[in-house]
């Protein structure tokens, strides 16, 4: 899609395609290997997840995420976005109403607004360069009646890591107003130096059984195409409800290579991933330094975690439509448009800095060369 899809969605294929949330890096060898021996088998028929898929799982969040997960607490999604729209299609009814906090990963509204529920924004607030949480309206919102909370956790694109006292805030008013909360904790593996994920279920046994939590190694093994992802839910009617809604829209079965890929990759894939921290967060460090030198104007967000730098753009004085033609046509990169994460998106771009940093590189400096052309 990155690729392929720039003059459908750019106008031009004369880009650098620095927009969809996937790596520019190869997927580890040891995933490849397993997916090429379960290729070899002739034949690729019904299948069915065994235990050990639920295990890997389980035993990666005990080790990345010192939370421990029952793997009957396991079910499956073919992605973060379906388990989204799965969980609002079994736990509301059409009128809900379920807060968002933009400015967030975009279809985080559609999976709202499609099912005729109603989308209300609990809109991050800027803070000495940091977005946080505004809690005193978020109360004033769940006061008004609220059934569902999507939580993005790590944030995609502000790059936040929500802090434990920041989790726990949240979690009481959860469960004050019991709020079911849909966590998607897919960027959960990307964190940087000195920031810690903290799965939001792991707070303690009453937010526990409010929480819906979404994981994958999409994007931290750089395996988005194979639609393989995790929902773990602590309740045990929750889960049933929600095994119940993906049985009824028969999408429970998943794919044999993303089964493969999901277990090779949590069981072999820690050592891949410390060295992927390590190059990300040098690859950030490196787009700082020269755009800091190069276009202090530029605002870059504070980036805990995740490969997605959030750029504030508003000196240019450029309202979106202009400045999505700048970035297009004098810059000639293909980014996401601020405006598309909802309110406080405005004279925003996204940034994806997941690729070698001879390519980042070529991005930043494209980028730098035509604000300063600009004047």
């Amino acid at each position: 899609m990155k690729y392929d899809l720039l003059r459908p969605v750019f106008g031009s294929e004369d880009l650098l395609p620095m927009w969809v949330a996937d790596m520019d890096f190869e997927v580890p060898p040891f995933i490849r290997e397993a997916i090429i021996r379960r290729a070899d088998h002739p034949v690729y028929g019904y299948t069915y997840r065994p235990e050990r898929f639920f295990q890997v799982v389980s035993d990666w969040m005990q080790r990345r995420h010192s939370w421990q997960v029952r793997t009957n607490m396991i079910s499956f999604s073919p992605g973060i976005v379906p388990a989204l729209n799965l969980c609002v299609m079994a736990y509301t009814e059409p009128g809900d109403r379920i807060v968002v906090q933009p400015p967030v990963y975009f279809p985080f509204f559609s999976a709202v607004s499609n099912h005729q529920r109603e989308l209300v924004y609990n809109q991050l607030v800027e803070k000495d360069g940091v977005y946080q949480i505004d809690f005193d309206h978020l109360e004033v919102q769940f006061q008004k009646g609220v059934k569902m909370l999507f939580l993005c956790h790590p944030h995609n694109p502000v790059g936040r890591v929500w802090k434990k006292e920041e989790l726990e805030q949240l979690a009481e008013l959860c469960v004050r107003y019991q709020v079911l909360v849909i966590s998607d904790e897919i960027h959960s593996d990307l964190v940087f130096t000195g920031h810690k994920h903290i799965p939001f279920a792991s707070l303690g046994r009453e937010i526990a059984d409010l929480t819906i939590t979404t994981v994958s190694p999409s994007k931290t093994f750089n395996l988005a195409g194979l639609y393989t992802s995790a929902v773990i839910i602590s309740s045990g009617d929750l889960k049933k409800r929600y095994d119940r809604i993906l049985d009824t829209v028969h999408v429970g079965g998943g794919n044999i290579f993303g089964m493969v890929a999901m277990e090779a990759a949590y069981s072999h894939g820690e050592e891949w991933l410390d060295q992927l921290v390590v190059y990300l967060e040098q690859n950030y460090r490196a787009l700082c330094e020269y755009l800091s030198a190069s276009v202090p104007e530029i605002i870059i967000s504070p980036l805990e975690a995740t490969y997605l730098v959030w750029l504030d753009m508003s000196f240019l004085g450029l309202d979106d439509r202009q400045l999505k033609r700048f970035m297009i046509e004098e810059a000639r990169l293909g980014l996401n448009d601020g405006p598309m994460f909802g309110p406080g998106g405005e004279q925003h771009q996204r940034m994806n800095i997941a690729a070698p940093r001879k390519i980042l590189m070529k991005g930043v400096k494209r980028l730098s060369g035509a604000v300063n052309a600009a004047g």
